[in-house]
């Protein structure tokens, strides 16, 4: 019986490729994750503006976008070991600069410019990343990789923004920048422990074309828009990240240890419900998992901006972040078993596009609101918005609404 609850390690068992990757990239996970922290408060610390601190999320926007839908054009057509492994150095760079900065110039400007480098590079290896999984293991094995996949993330946005809480304000900005740096080196050790992983045959050759090919793929398929359209709607009016240091300072009149703990409350609840994903696996209307799941999400973070008291604020991010990950899981094996494999990589790269560029554009909305309306406005209008709008695309999506593990995937 518990085995069927708690989450399934076949894949880390079964393939050693796969073991290095989980294990780079959940250590790169921290060390990007206490980045994520240090960024907004050092903002929020030069500016004190929350809008600031959205517009910084803004910016690495379009560099993220680009950097994706590049990089899984990429992917589809080359060694994606090599393209992790590039942009894994790059990120150390980028994060080297970032510790620079927080040592000799503390500039808003060189926050701005490295944040969207880093941003890029980001976006250049996700697509390959994701789309390395179904190579590494068994169709058989795919709920379970992708639950362990969304437990390093979640393991790092744990470990990440409590290490930098304490880091900051014990050792300062130069510290906690170093400490991204160092992951992302070790990323590298491990990429380079795999093997090649060659592109897919008969992929087409990158470029504008390739992209545009991976695009006009969704014409009509409404399982897979579904599936991005959805995240966006949660991330975009549903994430409030940006009001931390705000909320931090100004309601729950804590420090940057218990502005650690916002950050970290989300990935506490994603963690549990990552490590108990045993019973999703068995969920056959996903479609319909992932909309509840979403209603969930919005309803606690609604709830989230009605408290003034910390460890209720922390609880109800910690039910957002279980919710978020069911969703994400549900989400995740959809896309890999509807998307044939030489458009396996472009389709992530829109993926990641959207999970990672849904809480930039999310950022800057709740800045914006936060400020023409209150920081406490923004969260609650923010959270029964996202309800609506999955509510909405459910009535307006039915074939993703009633999506089950028999459907063929959607040909036209």
């Amino acid at each position: 019986m518990a085995s069927k609850f708690f989450v399934d390690i076949a894949p880390l068992r079964k393939s050693r490729d796969y073991r290095f990757l989980f294990l780079g990239q959940t250590i790169s996970v921290i060390g990007n994750a206490v980045t994520v922290v240090a960024l907004p408060f050092q903002t929020y610390q030069i500016t004190h503006s929350s809008l600031q601190v959205g517009l910084v999320s803004l910016a690495q926007l379009i560099p993220l976008v680009l950097g994706s839908l590049i990089g899984g054009a990429y992917g589809d057509a080359h060694d994606r070991r090599r393209i992790i492994l590039i942009a894994s150095l790059a990120s150390a760079l980028s994060a080297l600069g970032l510790t620079i900065n927080a040592w000799q110039f503390h500039s808003l400007a060189a926050i701005y410019v490295i944040s969207a480098c880093a941003a890029f590079f980001l976006g250049f290896a996700n697509p390959a990343r994701a789309s390395a999984i179904p190579m590494l293991i068994g169709a058989e094995d795919l709920v379970a990789a992708n639950s362990l996949n969304q437990m390093t993330f979640q393991i790092g946005s744990i470990a990440g923004p409590a290490l930098a809480g304490l880091i900051i304000a014990s050792a300062g900005l130069f510290w906690t920048y170093s400490i991204d740096t160092i992951t992302f080196l070790i990323y590298v050790l491990a990429t380079v422990m795999m093997r090649p992983l060659t592109p897919t045959p008969g992929a087409r050759k990158p470029g504008i074309g390739a992209i545009a090919e991976g695009f006009r793929f969704l014409k009509g398929r409404q399982i897979i828009q579904g599936i991005y359209v959805m995240d966006l709607n949660a991330m975009i009016f549903g994430a409030p990240v940006a009001l931390f240091p705000a909320l931090a300072a100004e309601v729950f009149k804590v420090g940057p240890t218990g502005l650690g703990l916002l950050y970290a409350a989300p990935a506490i609840g994603a963690f549990i419900g990552a490590g108990t994903t045993g019973w999703v696996g068995a969920i056959r209307r996903r479609g319909r998992g992932v909309v509840i799941a979403i209603i969930v999400w919005g309803l606690a973070i609604a709830g989230f901006g009605c408290t003034h008291v910390l460890w209720m604020g922390c609880v109800l991010l910690a039910l957002a972040g279980w919710a978020d990950v069911i969703s994400a899981v549900l989400r995740g094996t959809m896309l890999q078993l509807h998307v044939p494999d030489e458009f396996r990589g472009r389709l992530s790269s829109i993926q990641m596009a959207v999970v990672q560029g849904g809480p930039r554009l999310g950022n800057f909305e709740a800045g914006a609101v936060a400020a023409v309306t209150s920081t406490g406005f923004s969260v609650i209008s923010g959270g029964l918005a996202c309800v609506v709008g999955a509510l909405a695309l459910a009535k307006a999506m039915p074939r993703f609404w009633h999506e089950t593990p028999d459907d063929e995937p959607e040909r036209l």
